[in-house]
């Protein structure tokens, strides 16, 4: 566990250990919960599919490409709940590969019109 202050902000690195150093990695879903087993029921979106939805969290410049650097700051779900769990999906790309998911950043999905 990391105790952190509400509203404190929260500084994270991700490291991608791997001897080929034409890789870069991507922050692209981070979801925070209050249960550690469920992501799906009482969750809290940080970024989902790249796209930026609280208005805390920031990326951060990281002079590798194998690390990725975020912040947001810190919170509780009403206060009912002594921890919040944060799970996160990371993306790895080839170096320059621009049609890469690497390269999209925040991708909205849309929905089509199931009509004729």
């Amino acid at each position: 566990p990391y105790y952190v202050d509400l509203n404190q902000n929260l500084f994270l690195q991700a490291s991608l250990h791997s001897s080929d150093p034409n890789l870069v990695v991507f922050v692209d879903t981070c979801v925070a919960s209050p249960d550690p087993s469920n992501f799906r029921t009482l969750t809290y979106e940080l970024i989902r599919s790249g796209c930026v939805k609280d208005p805390t969290y920031s990326s951060y410049y990281s002079p590798y490409g194998n690390v990725a650097r975020f912040a947001f700051n810190a919170f509780s779900f009403v206060n009912r709940y002594p921890s919040v769990y944060l799970q996160c999906e990371l993306v790895v790309c080839r170096y320059n590969d621009y049609s890469s998911r690497c390269y999209k950043g925040c991708v909205s999905r849309f929905k089509r019109n199931a009509g004729s």
